[in-house]
C-alpha cells in the first residue's frame, strides 16, 4: 500500500504543478492580455531549452512508461526503436521543416499546408488531425492514466480518468501553451528522476530476490536470469532491437523503413508537437531545441522499457507481481507494480508524480493543440474578424468537448488494445494514417510542381486504406479464437490486407500515396513562385536560419553518433557482451 509519506509528496507535485501555472498564467494574462498570440503559442519568446525539455515531456505519456514497459516485459523491447529513431527525425525537424514553419508565420500545420496546396488540403488536416488526437493521444492517455491510478493507488478507473483529465484541464484552459510548457518543463525532471529512481531500486530488487546474491553485475545477471527460465532465443528477444523480416510486431524491415514514416509525420508534421517549436524566438532556438530534444529521446529505452524487463525477471521468482485479478498476466501493469513492490517511501510517491507528470504534460500539450487547431482552422477561417479574446474562448470550450469524447472512446479501444498492449496500439493506428500526411509535407517541400490535385487524391486514398485496415482489425480481432465479428479464412487476400505487419502497411501505404501524389499532380494548377516562398525549399532560408551553425552541426553529429551507439549494443553482434 502506499504511505502517507508518498501521498504528501504526491499531493506536494500537484500543489507545485498548480502554483507555477497559476504564476505563468497570471504573468501572461498581464502582460498580453491573454492575447491569441501569447495563448497559442507562448508569445513566440521561448529558448531553446524549455522547448526541448516541453518536446520530451510533452511526447512521453503515461501510454510510454506503462506501455513501453509492458514491452519491455513481454519481450518486445524493439518497441523502443520508435524512441531511438526520434532522434534522428528531431534532427529532420529542426534541419529541414523548421526554417520554412517559422518563416512563413503560421500558427498551425494545416495553414501551412493551405499555403502550400490549398483551403481543401488545410481542411483535411484539420479534422484527420483532431480525430486522430480523440484515438491516439487523449484516450490512450487516459486510459493509461487510470490504469496506473487503479493498481497502485486503489481508486476506480474512471474516477481517476475523469480526476487526472479535469485537474489537467484546469490550468490547460486557462494558461494556455506557456503554462504547458512551463509545467512540461518541470515535469521532465520528475520523469527522468522518478524513473532512474525505479530503474536502481528494480535492480537491487533482482540482485537480492531473484539471483540471491549482490554480486553479479548489471544486465548480465538480468539476461542470465531470463535465459535459464526461457531459453536462448527468448532471452535474446528482451535485449535485441533487431528482429527478423518475418517477425510479427517489429521486423527490421519496418523498423528501417516504416517506423521513419510515422516519425516524419509525428515530429515534423504534427501540430502536437510542432507547436512547441512554433513558440521559439528565433529559427536558432527552434533548432537547439530540436536537437537538445532528440538527446532527451535517448533515455527511454533505459529508463522506461528496461524498467519492464526488471519486471518481467522479478516475476519469474514471483508470478503475482504481472496477475490481473483474474489470475492472468499483464504485462501493461508491469511498471505500476515494480513501482508497488520495490520502491521505498517516498520515492513510491516520486514514482507517482512522474507517472501523473507524464499523463498532464501529454494530456495539457493535446489539449491546447486541438484547441489551437479548432480555433484557427475552423473558427478563425470562417470568422476573420473574430477578436483576439473570441478566439481564446473558442480555444477553451474545444478543449471540454474533446475531453468528453476522449472519454467516450475509451470502452471501444479495450477491445482494440487486448492482447496487444497500449503501445503497439499507439504505433498501429498512427501507422494507418500518418503516410499520406507524411508524404504530402515532405515531398512538397521539394518538389514545387506537386499541386493541390495530387495532394487530395493521395490524401483521400491513403486515408481509406488506413480506415479501411483500422475496421478490418476491429471486425476480425480474436479471429483465431472464433471470437470475431467476422471470422475470415486464412490465405485469402482479406487475411493477408489485415494481418500484414503494421510498419509494412505503412511502408506500402506511402508508396501507393507518394505514386498518386506525383501521377496526380499532372493535373489541375501549379502555384507560382510568389505563392510558395516560404513554403518550399529555399537554400537561402536555411543559410540565414541560425548565426551559430557550427555548433549545431557537432550537435547533430554527436546525437548520430548517440543512436548508433545504442544501436550496436542492443544487437545480435554485441548481445555476446551484454
Amino acid at each position: 500500500m502506499i504511505s502517507t509519506t508518498d501521498i504528501l509528496v504526491i499531493a506536494f507535485y500537484f500543489g507545485f504543478v498548480f502554483l507555477l501555472a497559476l504564476i505563468v498564467t497570471l504573468r501572461e494574462r498581464k502582460k498580453a492580455n491573454q492575447a491569441a498570440d501569447s495563448y497559442f503559442l507562448s508569445g513566440k519568446s521561448e529558448g531553446w531549452f524549455v522547448i526541448g525539455a516541453s518536446l520530451f515531456a510533452s511526447n512521453i505519456g503515461s501510454e510510454h512508461l506503462v506501455g513501453l514497459a509492458g514491452s519491455g516485459a513481454r519481450g518486445d523491447i524493439a518497441a523502443a526503436q520508435f524512441e531511438i529513431l526520434a532522434a534522428l527525425i528531431l534532427i529532420v525537424l529542426g534541419w529541414i521543416f523548421v526554417p520554412f514553419y517559422i518563416k512563413s508565420g503560421v500558427y498551425t500545420m494545416p495553414e501551412f499546408l493551405e499555403k502550400r496546396y490549398s483551403s481543401s488540403a488545410r481542411s483535411y488536416l484539420s479534422i484527420i488531425s483532431v480525430i486522430s488526437y480523440i484515438l491516439t493521444k487523449i484516450s490512450v492517455t487516459i486510459f493509461a492514466g487510470a490504469l496506473v491510478f487503479e493498481v497502485i493507488l486503489g481508486v476506480p478507473f474512471w474516477t481517476g480518468a475523469t480526476f487526472v483529465v479535469v485537474a489537467t484541464g484546469i490550468y490547460t484552459v486557462f494558461g494556455g501553451l506557456k503554462a504547458v510548457i512551463y509545467t512540461d518543463l518541470l515535469q521532465m525532471f520528475v520523469l527522468i528522476g522518478g524513473s532512474l529512481a525505479l530503474l536502481y531500486f528494480g535492480t537491487q530488487g533482482i540482485f537480492t530476490n531473484v539471483l540471491g546474491v549482490q554480486e553479479l553485475g548489471g544486465v548480465s545477471a538480468i539476461k542470465q536470469a531470463i535465459t535459464l527460465e526461457n531459453g536462448a532465443e527468448v532471452g535474446a528477444k528482451y535485449f535485441n532491437l533487431w528482429r527478423p523480416f518475418d517477425d510479427p510486431d517489429y521486423p527490421w524491415t519496418g523498423i528501417v523503413f516504416g517506423a521513419p514514416i510515422l516519425g516524419v509525420w509525428y515530429w515534423c508534421t504534427d501540430q502536437f508537437i510542432v507547436q512547441r517549436v512554433l513558440s521559439a524566438k528565433n529559427i536558432s532556438n527552434a533548432r537547439k531545441g530540436a536537437l537538445f530534444g532528440g538527446f532527451l529521446k535517448l533515455t527511454p529505452i533505459f529508463i522506461f522499457a528496461f524498467p519492464g524487463v526488471i519486471a518481467y525477471t522479478l516475476s519469474l521468482n514471483n508470478p503475482e507481481l504481472l496477475q490481473n485479478i483474474a489470475g492472468e498476466t499483464e504485462y501493461d501493469q508491469a511498471l505500476p507494480a515494480l513501482v508497488m513492490s520495490f520502491l521505498p517511501v517516498g520515492f513510491k510517491g516520486l514514482m507517482v508524480a512522474g507517472l501523473l507528470a507524464a499523463l498532464m504534460s501529454s494530456l495539457s500539450s493535446v489539449f491546447n493543440s486541438c484547441s489551437t487547431l479548432i480555433t484557427f482552422d475552423f473558427y478563425k477561417k470562417y470568422n476573420p474578424e473574430a477578436s483576439q479574446k473570441s478566439l481564446v474562448r473558442v480555444g477553451q470550450v474545444s478543449t471540454v468537448v474533446l475531453v468528453v469524447i476522449g472519454l467516450a472512446w475509451i470502452p471501444l479501444m479495450k477491445v482494440l488494445t487486448e492482447g496487444e498492449g497500449i503501445f503497439k496500439y499507439l504505433q498501429s493506428i498512427q501507422a494507418y494514417i500518418s503516410p499520406p500526411i507524411a508524404a504530402v509535407f515532405l515531398f512538397g517541400l521539394f518538389y514545387k510542381k506537386i499541386n493541390s490535385s495530387g495532394a487530395m487524391k493521395a490524401l483521400w486514398f491513403g486515408f481509406f486504406l488506413g480506415s479501411l485496415r483500422i475496421l478490418l482489425e476491429f471486425l476480425t480481432n480474436g479471429y483465431e479464437t472464433g471470437k470475431a465479428i467476422w471470422n475470415i479464412s486464412e490465405g485469402s487476400f482479406a487475411h493477408w490486407f489485415v494481418s500484414v505487419n503494421f510498419l509494412h502497411f505503412a511502408v506500402l501505404i506511402f508508396v501507393l500515396s507518394t505514386i498518386i501524389l506525383f501521377v496526380g499532380s499532372k493535373y489541375g494548377k501549379v502555384k507560382s513562385d510568389q505563392e510558395l516562398q516560404s513554403v518550399i525549399y529555399d537554400k537561402a532560408v536555411l543559410n540565414e536560419s541560425s548565426p551559430n551553425l557550427k555548433s549545431d552541426k557537432v550537435l547533430t553529429i554527436l546525437l548520430i553518433i548517440g543512436v548508433f551507439i545504442i544501436w550496436t549494443i542492443f544487437s545480435p553482434l554485441f548481445l555476446g557482451g551484454v
